[in-house]
């Protein structure tokens, strides 16, 4: 196909079966495409969508979430992981709003300044909600472009990459390009899926060089097998009456800006320095969490104490009762790592009735 035969084919496509009521759908500006973008990264459209809405009746402009607490914004990511990326939007929101005066620079080099947009995310912020020409290559478009020409080698090498970027610039309109922009993703997202593409149901199979080779699941290559490292790390579980200590994270880290029990090595030295007395200690079945580039091992300690300290020792510290943490909402709202939400789940098993 010529690169006009292409898009008319998938904007037939979009025309008919193309999604056109996801919630950052309605009502489209660049604050609602930026943070769906954002929320997008990692993360399944079906996920997002609850997050989404919950995130927009909290924050609805851009100005009501550069001026909340950074707190408030990581309590509203709370399970969706990969948390820099909230604490981006949140820095990038303060950005636009002081140097840009509020509104998104209507130029894709200028918005892959502010923090936490690169090239493609300013692509889909600029032709969705600006309707300006310029490519976006996510995921999805990667694996659609990647089997359509039959491009070997794993997108993450820059060779491969800048022959991506290059496809996704040729094929890219002058028109519609908002609309071409999401049935790129939509395509990717729905039809050319990593495993069992419905190859006979795409606007793209007549002419596409994976297809005609009987092996779209070969592209895009793969990513190099390495083994994640394992890093290790001992929470303390200081319970006393049902309720559970929590310290707030630093902001950088794994879980910057979070709340979860402290983080030590001897549970007796950090009750010592505290002049804190425990009744009893004990060491519950080992966690593995899953980041992006390595496992975490968390080896949980129970601490029964025999009284409630007097004081709080730190800044950014409290007690929460577990019953209150086990609740979904609550937990979002209070801004608890997945893990901990799972440790504060065991411990209340373990707890006699309160």
């Amino acid at each position: 196909m010529t690169p006009k035969q292409f898009q008319n084919a998938v904007l037939k496509w979009f025309d008919k079966h193309g999604r056109k009521d996801l919630p950052w759908q309605q009502n489209i500006n660049p604050y609602r495409v930026w943070v769906s973008e954002i929320m997008l990264q990692q993360t399944q459209v079906s996920a997002v969508i609850p997050y989404f809405e919950r995130f927009m009746q909290s924050f609805p402009t851009l100005q009501t979430l550069a001026t909340a607490p950074l707190d408030k914004v990581l309590a509203h990511w709370s399970g969706l992981g990969y948390y820099a990326r909230a604490r981006n939007l949140h820095k990038c929101a303060q950005t636009v709003l002081q140097v840009h005066r509020g509104e998104f620079p209507q130029d894709v080099e200028a918005l892959t300044e502010l923090s936490g947009i690169g090239r493609s995310t300013a692509g889909a912020i600029a032709s969705i909600s600006m309707g300006l020409r310029a490519p976006i290559l996510d995921g999805n478009v990667k694996r659609v472009l990647a089997r359509y020409r039959a491009v070997e080698g794993w997108p993450g090498q820059s060779a491969v990459a800048k022959e991506l970027w290059d496809l996704a610039e040729t094929y890219t309109p002058d028109k519609r390009v908002n609309d071409y922009t999401q049935v790129m993703m939509d395509l990717g997202a729905t039809l050319c899926t990593r495993s069992k593409p419905r190859c006979e149901e795409c606007p793209l199979k007549k002419s596409c060089a994976a297809h005609a080779q009987g092996k779209p699941q070969d592209y895009p290559g793969k990513k190099p097998r390495k083994e994640k490292p394992v890093r290790s790390a001992t929470l303390l579980l200081l319970e006393y009456e049902g309720e559970i200590y929590l310290q707030q994270r630093p902001a950088s880290g794994i879980w910057g800006g979070l709340w979860s029990p402290p983080q030590a090595e001897d549970p007796k030295a950090w009750l010592a320095q505290r002049r804190w007395h425990a009744s009893a200690i004990q060491t519950l079945p080992l966690l593995r969490h899953t980041f992006s580039h390595f496992h975490l091992d968390i080896t949980p300690q129970w601490v029964q104490l025999d009284k409630v300290p007097a004081q709080v020792a730190e800044n950014g510290a409290g007690w929460y009762k577990l019953r209150q943490l086990n609740r979904a909402r609550a937990a979002q709202e209070l801004g608890l790592p997945a893990p901990i939400v799972k440790l504060a789940k065991q411990l209340l098993a373990l707890q006699a009735p309160l």
